[in-house]
């Protein structure tokens, strides 16, 4: 069985925890809080580390634990961890992978500045509520504002060090939004209208941080987005490519778990739960353009084809990819492509 360490400080980390797991893999996941290992799932394969490491301890760590590789897919605004973590694998003869999620693209009507600083000197002599969602760390280069307890609100992580740094920084109850993302667009909307926000200061957190399903609900909220730009990265792989690498270097299987659901007339009011369901828990949705417009979230990673015998090479050809929900219209007992689909599926 080989051995894998995961720095597991993003959504992607947690999904590729789960994917080694699933094909036997002997896993260390570090993350930086206890409730980021509740997000991860229980396994007599999977050891998890909670608490921030220093330099030193990351390298005791390899030594010790004898890695056959380790993935750093912690945040992208996250270098100085990167940094670290490269370093400690240089040094210990330890095979490093980073995962790295892709950059969102140009929003022209957004503002963007190089770091927090920046967003706080761009904002200090403008009028209008602020809804910052760049994390409780950064609180501190905000709190200069004039008005900054009446009129800033904090979204930050459900924990006791987020709602200290925000009492810390001077914010009140009321001001405070502490839930875990990544967050729908209706979910933005609800937060920045909550705040009577002007201004939605924000980091590029990509797809899987929600980032373009927040900078939509700026826009329809009537709120002006300020992006801290991304700091210069190393190299990385996608998700996709990162499992990819895994799969082939240490020879990983494993059977996909492929649900075929009938949408109907395509609204979620005429669903079963159990289509529902299936939808929700999928990584990837497969079908006709139309069908998975009907129902994917900006979270889904989606394939479109309608051909049975591409479904099922798509299928075969993305073991990064652990929940495939191939949608058809109507019934798929009755009129669809799943008579020729499930013989290819074997």
């Amino acid at each position: 069985m080989c051995k894998i360490c995961v720095f597991a400080g993003t959504t992607e980390g947690r999904e590729l925890v789960e994917f080694l797991v699933s094909r036997s893999v002997s896993v260390t996941a570090c993350v930086a809080t206890e409730y980021g290992e509740t997000l991860l799932p229980e396994s007599e394969d999977l050891t998890v580390l909670a608490g921030r490491l220093s330099g030193e301890e990351i390298r005791r760590l390899l030594e010790d634990g004898r890695f056959d590789m380790v993935v750093d897919a912690t945040h992208p605004y996250a270098v100085a961890v990167t940094d670290i973590l490269s370093e400690a694998c240089r040094d210990t003869g330890t095979e490093y992978l980073r995962l790295l999620r892709k950059e969102s693209g140009f929003y022209p009507d957004a503002v963007y500045v190089s770091d927090a600083e920046g967003a706080a000197d761009y904002l200090r002599d403008r009028s209008g509520n602020i809804l910052l969602t760049t994390g409780s760390k950064e609180l501190s280069k905000f709190s200069g504002l004039p008005d900054f307890a009446e009129r800033v609100y904090a979204r930050v992580l459900p924990l006791q060090s987020s709602l200290e740094a925000c009492g810390s920084a001077g914010l009140g109850a009321a001001h405070i939004i502490a839930m875990q993302g990544p967050f729908s667009e209706e979910m933005d909307i609800a937060a920045i209208r909550y705040a009577s926000a002007s201004w939605l200061v924000t980091k590029d957190g990509g797809a899987a941080g929600g980032f373009d399903a927040k900078m939509s609900a700026a826009k329809k909220a009537g709120a002006t987005a300020v992006v801290i730009g991304r700091p210069p990265q190393r190299d990385g792989s996608s998700f996709e490519d990162t499992v990819k690498i895994l799969t082939e270097r240490f020879g990983l299987s494993g059977e996909p778990d492929v649900s075929i659901v009938g949408i109907g007339p395509g609204s979620s009011s005429a669903m079963t739960c159990e289509a529902l369901a299936a939808i929700e828990r999928a990584d990837c949705l497969i079908g006709a353009k139309r069908m998975i417009e009907a129902v994917r979230t900006p979270e889904h990673r989606v394939f479109e084809a309608i051909a049975p015998d591409d479904i099922a090479e798509f299928i075969a050809k993305h073991p990064e990819y652990r929940r495939f929900a191939v949608v058809m219209s109507g019934d798929t007992g009755f009129y669809s492509g799943t008579k020729k689909l499930i013989p290819l599926l074997g």
